[in-house]
């Protein structure tokens, strides 16, 4: 099969090994993926992962192992991480914890930048007919950004600040805009804050932003080392930050000012994918804005310069 792998470089290859479901697996022909700020860290050093790349894809399921045979033929999208299954993180309901998990295309299992992928059944959901594949593929990054209203109790009187005009940055202005709170996106890029401004969140240059300790709640999404320091700058005493950048490379910083003003700090990562496919069928959030380009999967090189573009948002690979 077709894929882009990374073992120290990116190639695409056309005949890598396609998958065989495991106990409990589906077999899921890729339609669309794609890449993610992940991905490029990867290729800096994050995890030291090497594989099939890409965790944000929308398929079809061709086959299952033993388990939910329903989902065969139908279009789908996937929780990433897959947890053991008998541990306490697992009982609980909290695989992505899982201490011995497999994330796909990040952590020991291969992922979506491919024809083929492998998931457990029980990670899939079923993208609704009025979803399409474009904005069906934006269910996982979208999720991460739901995942900060399932961690946090957020008041419409809270103000809240999201720093990073990058995907995750709008999505997260997107997606907290709907709790009807007082949400503003502060970034570099015109033409990205235009995309959340068109849908009703208030947008505010990082030049022209009042160096003030006044919000409530500070969205670190600026995919920089330096986010959590720049946070704490804007950040309320007894307010939250919430943590969304990973990046390949710290930093060292003085943790003080957590200490003297109380400020929870709070790490956020994968999210749920019921409130997103059911924002995106009421058409609540509109992802397709964000869509910066198109590729097929031999033009990977092309794709990933375009995807590490400062002016780019999302870009897609086309496995249709």
């Amino acid at each position: 099969m077709k894929a882009i792998i990374y073992d120290g470089k990116l190639k695409y290859v056309k005949n890598y090994p396609a998958p065989l479901p495991g106990e409990g697996e589906a077999l899921i022909r890729v339609l669309l993926a794609g890449i993610c700020n992940t991905d490029l860290e990867i290729m800096k050093g994050y995890l030291g992962f090497q594989g099939v790349m890409g965790h944000e894809f929308v398929g079809v399921v061709e086959n299952v192992n033993n388990r939910n045979r329903r989902l065969i033929g139908k279009r789908v999208v996937g929780e990433i991480n897959c947890g053991c299954g008998v541990c306490g993180y697992c009982m609980k309901g909290l695989q992505k914890h899982c201490p011995d998990r497999k994330t796909i295309g990040i952590l020991g299992k291969d992922g979506a930048f491919a024809d083929y992928i492998t998931l457990p059944a029980d990670n899939l959901l079923e993208a609704p007919d009025n979803i399409s594949d474009e904005e069906a593929v934006f269910a996982e990054p979208l999720a991460a950004a739901f995942e900060i209203t399932e961690q946090l109790h957020i008041k419409p009187t809270d103000r809240i600040l999201v720093l990073g005009d990058g995907k995750l940055g709008i999505l997260a202005s997107l997606a907290l805009n709907l709790v009807q709170a007082d949400v503003s996106l502060a970034g570099r890029h015109e033409n990205k804050l235009q995309v959340a401004r068109e849908q009703h969140v208030k947008t505010i240059k990082f030049s022209d932003l009042e160096m003030t300790k006044q919000y409530d709640f500070v969205i670190e999404a600026t995919g920089s080392a330096d986010g959590l320091e720049f946070a704490l700058q804007l950040v309320k005493p007894r307010g939250t930050i919430v943590l969304k950048t990973t990046v390949a490379y710290g930093k060292e910083m003085n943790l003080a000012s957590v200490v003297i003003d109380e400020i929870q700090v709070v790490g956020s990562r994968c999210g749920p994918f019921e409130p997103v496919l059911r924002a995106m069928t009421r058409k609540l959030i509109n992802v397709k804005p964000l869509i910066s380009a198109v590729y097929k999967p031999d033009r990977v090189s092309a794709a990933f310069k375009k995807a590490g573009s400062r002016e780019a948002l999302k870009v897609l690979l086309d496995f249709r």
